[in-house]
């Protein structure tokens, strides 16, 4: 088998898994599709959701995408179900089965459970007359012409149809339910949206001894060693009441020495930026990154409302934090 056949292969496979996933937009037409969403939405537990073989990594999939979009989900394997697992089930919640043929074993043998509880079940099939979908308070049809498989035998375009469905629900349950970006930080706190979006100054700022700090009376010199101490290229200029005064940075020394200024004798108050950038405590680290990128500064003191000050980061604490 030559390459050119090979890549022939690979594209047949996904025109026919394309066209599976074209498809669906008629059944998301169908009344069945909103009555599924309606059902999901009125869940006071829930959404627990089951397959068996390809159709389980599937739902694996599909329930882990609604817990992270704002609808409480989990996956069931159906034959663990019948020996203990039925006990997850409660009926507040909604099941999801799915199942290509809709006469999945290990399925329909818990059908009885789940109608004794009176749990509303949403069946996803490709077989609309199955006891599957004839058991459903809602039938979705993810029915495909034929598998990617050129056997016909393996789960291709099958599953990639019921994992297309499933985005299209939870997508739809997001919107319903006004879903936001903060929502969905607070289920991926390590994701880099989740360190843009949660993570606050106060998380990542230096404090106590370790803000380097002088008076304004302070020599240049000591000016120095203060910043070499704390190592952020910084450090915070105090006047008598204990506030802010302002900042010397690595910048400001070039520029002193630009300017030829004897470093012997200077003062902190002599060659500080007065008129500094601050944050505060409570700010998102992705502020005081924006403050950064848009001034072309690398550290920033962190002041209360009283002026006084609690902290300092810079640019390397960002990056460590993920957040740039």
């Amino acid at each position: 088998m030559n390459d050119r056949k090979l890549q022939e292969l690979a594209l047949a496979v996904i025109d026919t898994e394309a066209r599976a996933i074209t498809g669906l937009a008629t059944e998301i037409n169908q009344p069945t599709f909103v009555q599924a969403c309606h059902l999901m939405l009125a869940c006071q537990g829930r959404v627990v959701v089951t397959g068996m073989g390809k159709s389980g990594h599937i739902a694996g999939k599909i329930a882990a995408t609604l817990a992270s979009t704002g609808t409480p989900a989990f996956f069931v394997h159906p034959g663990e179900a019948s020996h203990g697992d039925l006990g997850m089930i409660t009926p507040a919640d909604v099941l999801l089965a799915l199942s290509n043929s809709g006469e999945t074993a290990e399925i329909i043998t818990i059908l009885p459970i789940i109608k004794r509880l009176n749990v509303p079940l949403i069946a996803m099939t490709g077989n609309p007359g199955s006891t599957l979908s004839g058991a459903a308070a809602a039938n979705i049809n993810v029915r495909v012409d034929k598998e990617a498989c050129p056997l016909g035998l393996a789960p291709t375009a099958s599953t990639t149809a019921a994992l297309a469905m499933g985005d299209a629900l939870a997508v739809a349950l997001l919107e319903s339910r006004g879903f936001t970006e903060e929502d969905f930080a607070r289920s991926h706190p390590g994701g880099a949206l989740g360190r843009r979006l949660l993570l606050l100054i106060d998380d990542l700022m230096h404090t106590g001894d370790t803000i380097p700090h002088v008076e304004l009376t302070t020599p240049l010199t000591a000016t120095l060693m203060e910043m070499t101490r704390k190592g952020l290229g910084m450090t915070a200029v105090m006047d008598e009441q204990g506030k802010l005064a302002g900042i010397f940075t690595d910048g400001d020394l070039r520029r002193v020495i630009d300017h030829k200024v004897d470093l012997h004798t200077a003062l902190a108050k002599d060659v500080m930026t007065a008129d500094c950038k601050v944050v505060h405590p409570g700010m998102l680290a992705a502020e005081a990154l924006q403050i950064m990128d848009s001034t072309k500064i690398n550290a920033l003191p962190v002041v209360n409302q009283e002026n006084e000050l609690v902290g300092a980061l810079n640019m390397h604490d960002l990056l460590r934090a993920g957040v740039v």
